[in-house]
């Protein structure tokens, strides 16, 4: 199907480009969300006579996502899952997870402007990108962990998962010293004569 863009679209093209498209994807997603309309001969009049106020339209909404998105970007959000020892989740961090999470702490954001490739499976401090308008992109950090404790740690830096290891070879090595120096296998007598 044939249609013209009414803004601008990701791996589509800009405002005005008449593009070709699977029918589904313009009857289902760019028709209902007035990203488009049917390229017919009529629409192209209309098009052409409304051009100026849809650019004006356009511009004016790439102004106040870009206005939001300011005070968006770069801020980071605590999330806090329960996960295995090796830092896996049980259950996964999604689109609509993170869109809670900033909408939580005031801002205003849909699932569907989420970025992910794929959901988050695991600890650590993600950087999520944000996309508010067609032209407006920000980046969130959420950083996911399994106590406010771990989450100040991984925000500064430290990776939980790798210390956690480390604190517990060093608990190991310490009890097996103690055990060769005073106690497994010592045999003494308390008190009984033989």
């Amino acid at each position: 199907m044939k249609i013209i863009l009414l803004e601008r679209v990701e791996r589509l093209g800009a405002l005005g480009d008449i593009v070709t498209v699977k029918d589904g994807f313009a009857r289902n997603f760019l028709l209902p969300r007035s990203k488009a309309l049917r390229a017919n001969s009529a629409n192209l009049k209309v098009f052409e006579v409304q051009r100026a106020e849809i650019e004006s339209r356009n511009a004016r909404a790439a102004a106040a996502a870009a206005k939001s998105g300011e005070k968006l970007d770069g801020t980071s959000y605590v999330m806090i899952r329960q996960a295995g020892d090796t830092g896996q989740l049980y259950g996964s961090v999604t689109g609509r997870d993170v869109a809670d999470a900033v909408n939580a702490e005031g801002g205003k954001i849909d699932r569907a402007m989420v970025v992910l490739d794929k959901p988050i499976k695991a600890l650590g401090v993600h950087a999520i990108k944000v996309r508010l308008h067609a032209e407006v992109l920000v980046t969130v950090n959420i950083n996911i962990a399994r106590s406010k404790d771990e989450a100040e740690r991984q925000a500064r830096g430290e990776n939980v998962i790798t210390s956690q290891f480390e604190e517990d070879r060093a608990t190991d090595a310490k009890s097996a010293a103690d055990m060769l120096e005073g106690g497994a296998g010592s045999h003494e007598s308390f008190g009984r004569d033989d």
